[in-house]
């Protein structure tokens, strides 16, 4: 029997680059996340902007060569540091999805639909018309009018619910009915973004509509095979799992759980992040018991991958190309109506399904936040030529800028949004499973 050739192991100074850029990235997500929290921000406002330090946008200005030698542009070394961002964003994802309360979703299903769908389609129509009127400015040159436009209109009209998830658990907002809506809504969002992402990217060939079709079928059937047989498959596991004395097991099978769900769609040709929700949602609905010792690995996650996740989602980013004036503008004007649509289409889902006024502010608040989904959808077109380095910039920039902005409208709505009692409920039993991974000095974001 014939072994594999060995595989050349990664060289010395690439793992020293590896552990300086991922120790310097947790440093300074730590120390400027805390920074936030002393002007009244949650921690992940000073996280993202981690990456603006240490990227081309100030210390590539400042020192470039040091700012080369610590990310080289090399893929080697660059897929390290992707990777393990990858690796963390699952995980976050599936500690969130962990703690969506399935019976209350599902008792407002309509009122997501109404808010995802509105958050999703102004959005959408809002991308399309700033496509084509700032085209000449923004696009590259061989571009085709229509493909950006709609393009642009698919950047605009998803949310990042990594984002919103560290967001939501920072503010101490994941119990609150508004939390949940906001994250069952953004993942209504986001799985119809990466279907319309997925088009765009196959329009130059024949099979564009076999495309849609088949991931659209891979949507219905993975949802169907989580609910018929992945639900009662992961509580057993999960249960069995919590019987042992030792936190071990349940921590390995919930992560391997949430692994092999993001595995799943990926598969699929959907993005990974929502088989990792979907997942999370069915290590959550084990139970209690069950949810209350996943605490160590709830503290790992928040505490030291995510930070790194979105410290690093900036480091693409390079705010010099705004000191050309035609840009700038057209990156405001973008930025504008990026906002206003994503507001006004969450508004009028949350005023059709009579919400309050508060809370249909803080679901377009919430629903804003971009983040990292907004710069991967930027990263696709331009790797497939739809986008610019100017307008990658500026796609990029209204992601970062729509997150920093929700955590404080949040804040400002949401102290306007009376606690009901099974949000007090919710509040104690999360309080009971997060005990374990919480300082009881530590202060609360949401006051």
């Amino acid at each position: 029997m014939l072994a594999y050739a060995p595989v050349p192991s990664l060289s010395s100074h690439q793992l020293l680059l590896f552990l300086l850029q991922v120790s310097l990235l947790l440093l300074l997500a730590r120390v400027l996340g805390r920074l936030a929290n002393r002007v009244g921000m949650p921690a992940v406002a000073g996280e993202l902007l981690v990456g603006v330090v240490l990227g081309p946008s100030l210390l590539g200005n400042v020192s470039p060569s040091l700012q080369a030698w610590l990310f080289p542009h090399e893929p080697s070394q660059a897929h390290l540091l992707d990777a393990m961002s990858q690796f963390a964003v699952i995980l976050l994802v599936g500690v969130t999805g962990a703690h969506i309360d399935v019976k209350a979703v599902r008792t407002r299903m309509g009122t997501v639909v109404r808010v995802g769908l509105g958050a999703l389609l102004i959005p959408l129509a809002a991308g399309l018309g700033v496509g084509f009127a700032f085209f000449s400015a923004l696009a590259p040159e061989d571009a085709e009018r229509p493909l950006f436009a709609l393009f642009l209109g698919v950047a605009l009209c998803v949310s990042a619910i990594p984002v919103i998830a560290k967001t939501l658990s920072d503010m101490g907002l994941l119990h609150r009915d508004v939390g949940q809506l906001t994250l069952a809504a953004g993942m209504f969002d986001d799985a119809a973004g990466w279907l319309l992402l997925s088009v765009i990217s196959a329009m130059a060939t024949t099979t564009a509509g076999g495309s849609l079709t088949l991931r659209m079928a891979g949507l219905v059937g993975f949802l169907l095979l989580m609910r018929l047989v992945g639900l009662r498959l992961v509580r057993a596991v999960l249960r069995r799992s919590a019987d042992s004395p030792d936190q071990g097991p349940v921590l390995a099978s919930a992560a391997v759980v949430v692994l092999l769900g993001a595995a799943a769609t990926q598969a699929l040709g959907l993005e990974a992040v929502f088989g990792a929700f979907v997942a999370g949602v069915c290590v959550g609905a084990a139970g209690p018991e069950v949810r209350a010792r996943l605490a160590p690995l709830r503290a790992v996650v928040l505490s030291v991958l995510a930070p790194v996740f979105l410290a690093a989602a900036g480091l693409r980013m390079d705010l010099t190309a705004l000191a050309d004036p035609p840009v700038l503008l057209s990156a405001l004007a973008v930025l504008v109506v990026a906002v206003a649509s994503k507001f006004l289409g969450a508004y009028l889902g949350a005023y059709a399904s009579r919400l309050t006024h508060w809370e249909g502010i803080a679901l377009g608040a919430g629903l804003n936040a971009r983040g990292v989904v907004e710069i991967v959808v930027a990263t696709v077109g331009l790797q497939i030529g739809i986008l610019s380095t100017t307008s990658y910039t500026v796609v990029v920039l209204v992601a970062v800028a729509t997150s920093l902005m929700a955590p404080p409208v949040l804040r400002l709505s949401m102290r306007r949004v009376e606690q009901n009692a099974e949000e007090s409920l919710r509040a104690r039993e999360y309080d009971r499973e997060w005990n374990a991974d919480r300082s009881p000095s530590a202060p609360s974001a949401e006051g």
